[in-house]
């Protein structure tokens, strides 16, 4: 039986966040709930999990001798109740492969973040090893290779890194000539230059979902499915529950505990976003993220355990029993220039609104476009949260100040 101590003095839990960004912060925030000390890392400072940390360290996250420094500092050579979270993709996992051997624990498993951290690992460990149904792909180091791959999965198709999140770098290519801004746009996008991209079959599916996954002491659980909308591979709205079939649920589940049971082995411990394509009780696996997911952020109102919470529980080996879901929706808020102050309008407006919510991350400054806050909502149905988070979101602007 795991004991909870006292933040700042010995007996403390400690949670090492390596990425602080708006889901590290949610996650930080439900640690903090039970009493749990929060270190918060990132390659920029005030980062928002740094914001409401006991302390934090900014430095490159792919530094992993860094990493290890701040590890040996934090915990004083003590591997039991320290607790390593990644949180972004970007991140030194060999390092975290070390760290793991030498008796740290790194969540869920660092063999998982370093397979899932690129899209070339986690594609064939789902298609070919694990045998699960995925659209037909690529991958390509050049562009005469891309022109290859995409005249092997036909046109349209999509073009990412095999390294980004949030969909930077990713496109559409819908004839050949569009290949070559595809390749520059992908370059241009990557988090980390490993110059190679997965180009996939366009598949024309009904939906698209996340499915939230929890590994845990006691086994796997689900959450109720999460519908969503990406433009450009960059999550715009959630809603929760999505409506599916009884078979295409069942194969959904089915496909989500077969790739997160091999991530996890015995030990590992965590929530996991498994993104799936369906067509009528077809489904499909596209990719999988091992920590919170963006488009879970609607689960801060539509469960009565938010994504975050259960992360947490699952880390700390604690019950995970039902998760009862209502219908709730999100919205991003979004800035859509470069401002090194941003400001925001609009707030008082858009929680006038009965049964809306709004988190505004506090991300330091905008470079380019960046999602800066989510509107939330519930409602009788789903069609009606999605109507209210909509409107609320539009209330608000993000603006220089």
């Amino acid at each position: 039986m795991r004991r909870f101590g006292t933040p700042l003095k010995s007996s403390a839990i400690k949670l090492l966040l390596l990425g602080s960004g708006e889901l590290g912060k949610e996650v930080a925030i439900e640690a903090m709930r039970l009493g749990v000390e929060v270190v918060a890392c990132d390659r920029y400072e005030n980062a928002p999990a740094m914001q409401i940390a006991h302390r934090s360290y900014t430095f490159n996250m792919r530094d992993g001798a860094k990493i290890r420094e701040v590890v040996e500092k934090e915990s004083a050579g003590r591997r039991t109740n320290f607790f390593i979270v990644p949180e972004i993709e970007a991140i030194a996992t060999d390092t975290l492969v070390e760290l793991e051997k030498e008796g740290w624990r790194v969540i869920p498993k660092a063999s998982a973040t370093r397979l899932t951290m690129d899209r070339q690992g986690i594609r064939k460990l789902a298609a070919e090893k694990l045998k699960l149904p995925t659209s037909p792909y690529r991958f390509a180091s050049s562009l005469e290779e891309l022109e290859a791959g995409a005249r092997a999965v036909g046109f349209p198709c999509v073009i990412k890194p095999t390294m980004s999140s949030s969909g930077h770098g990713q496109s559409v290519a819908r004839k050949p000539a569009d290949l070559k801004k595809c390749w520059k746009f992908a370059m241009e996008g990557t988090r980390a230059h490993t110059g190679k991209v997965i180009v996939e079959g366009f598949i024309n599916f009904d939906y698209e979902i996340t499915l939230l996954t929890v590994r845990h002491a006691k086994g796997i659980s689900y959450c109720a499915p999460v519908g969503h909308i990406q433009i450009d591979g960059d999550y715009r709205e959630s809603w929760q529950p999505h409506p599916m079939t009884k078979t295409a649920l069942k194969k959904a589940q089915t496909i989500a505990k077969t790739v997160v049971g091999e991530l996890c082995g015995k030990t590992g411990r965590g929530i996991f976003g498994v993104e799936l394509f369906v067509k009528g009780d077809n489904v499909l696996f596209s990719e999988l993220s091992p920590r919170p997911h963006d488009t879970g952020m609607v689960t801060m109102v539509s469960q009565t355990m938010s994504e975050m919470e259960l992360h947490v529980r699952a880390i700390l080996d604690l019950p995970i029993l039902e998760i009862p879901c209502k219908p709730g929706a999100s919205v991003a808020i979004l800035a859509w220039k470069s401002m090194k102050n941003p400001v925001y309008n609009g707030i008082a407006e858009a929680l006038k609104i009965p049964g809306t919510h709004v988190r505004i991350f506090g991300k330091p400054e905008v470079i380019g476009h960046r999602r800066m806050g989510v509107a939330l909502a519930t409602g009788k149905t789903v069609a009606e949260a999605r109507k209210k988070a909509m409107a609320a979101a539009r209330n608000i602007r993000v603006v220089t100040s």
